[in-house]
């Protein structure tokens, strides 16, 4: 299921929410939706859900558009707000009974909700009263909910917040395994869940769009022209060790014998490091030069 957005504004008074948004999500892709607080993210995904209306512009899903198609649309959208909302007082089991008798599904109800509160890691709970759980599982309600009537497109709005890492690792293998049968709109401030399990990011700041591209791509989107080597020597070393090495502008150690070496262009120094260690007869343990992540392009681009 294919999502365009086409030249999306929204304002709230004088407060612009988003500027002239424009991207595609083509069918089965994972797309990783990121920027600071206040970027629009959370604005954005209402509208694609029809929660709000745009200002301009509009959302088409399969080529419908989603404000004039919305009831035909939404048995398609699954949407996991990043403000779970919930009924306290209900048990997890009789909750999901309750949100797939509103999708309808009759008699596979029952098999649809077992199946998905196995999926989602419920099990141990689903005898439990919703207020009673831990904010981990009741992210987990969430989830089950916004996958319960099997949607083609999937609306995830900070998935995993307040879970511990195990339970990341495992939503993040859900939510992978999940992206191979539909299409996924993920927003998080975790780049490493972005880097594991996206196909593309979209970044946003102050309501545009600054880069939009493949995961392994968006390191091209950085204008600084340094890079990094990470140097380890077998024993520690003194900081006057780079006194007559002319190749770098910055060294500094992040631990007994490692050093960050900074270059003054992108340009790669191993060799001349090599040479020079075995001037020094210093022995070296590894050497190897950083790549720019995610996060480095994230705090360049919307600081």
């Amino acid at each position: 299921m294919s999502v365009a957005i086409e030249n999306v504004s929204k304002s709230y008074g004088s407060q612009k929410a988003l500027d002239n948004i424009t991207f595609t999500v083509i069918s089965g892709e994972i797309v990783g939706l990121i920027g600071p607080n206040g970027a629009g993210k959370s604005t954005l995904m209402k509208i694609i859900c029809a929660l709000k209306n745009p200002d301009s512009g509009d959302v088409k899903i399969n080529s419908q558009s989603v404000r004039r198609d919305f009831h035909g649309l939404k048995q398609h959208i699954g949407y996991l707000p990043e403000n779970n909302p919930l009924y306290p007082d209900l048990y997890v089991k009789e909750y999901l009974m309750h949100i797939a008798g509103l999708y309808k599904m009759g008699k596979e109800r029952n098999k649809r909700v077992h199946d998905v509160i196995g999926l989602t890691g419920l099990s141990p709970e689903k005898n439990k009263k919703i207020g009673a759980l831990s904010k981990g599982y009741r992210q987990r309600v969430g989830l089950a909910q916004a996958i319960l009537h099997n949607p083609d497109l999937l609306i995830l709005d900070e998935p995993t917040t307040g879970l511990d890492p195990n339970q990341i690792v495992e939503i993040r293998s859900l939510i992978s395994s999940l992206g191979k049968e539909k299409t996924v709109i993920l927003s998080t401030h975790i780049m490493q869940e972005v880097e594991a399990i996206c196909h593309r990011v979209v970044i946003m700041n102050k309501g545009k769009l600054i880069a939009n591209d493949l995961t392994e791509n968006i390191s091209a989107y950085s204008t600084l022209d340094n890079s990094t080597i990470v140097i380890e020597f077998s024993e520690d070393t003194t900081d006057d060790v780079f006194n007559e090495f002319s190749y770098a502008n910055t060294f500094k150690k992040i631990r007994p014998g490692i050093w960050l070496i900074e270059t003054r262009h992108d340009q790669d120094i191993r060799g001349e490091l090599f040479n020079y260690a075995v001037k020094k007869n210093l022995i070296i343990l590894s050497l190897h030069k950083k790549d720019k992540k995610l996060e480095d392009v994230f705090r360049e681009l919307t600081l």
